[in-house]
């Protein structure tokens, strides 16, 4: 069978979340206690999530030689 050509490719970007929320919902009935995990589920749920989710970081905005940052907003009236 040929293959359709006006069918929409989904990127590996969208694969790779589509597979991330299936896992976070599988880890959400884990700690709900609707479902049982094996330790190297758990594990290998880690792995994949660190590889496709972006891990928060704290960011800090400092401004010249570590001070406060300063911003300045300068009005003009309309005519």
């Amino acid at each position: 069978m040929a293959a359709r050509k006006n069918t929409p490719r989904l990127s590996q970007e969208w694969r790779e979340r589509i597979r991330s929320g299936v896992i976070l919902a599988r880890l959400e009935q884990a700690a709900l206690g609707e479902l049982e995990i094996s330790p190297a589920s758990l594990k290998a749920a880690e792995i994949v999530l660190r590889k496709t989710i972006p891990d928060l970081a704290r960011t800090e905005v400092t401004g010249e030689d570590g001070k406060p940052q300063e911003m300045t907003i300068s009005w003009k009236e309309p005519k």
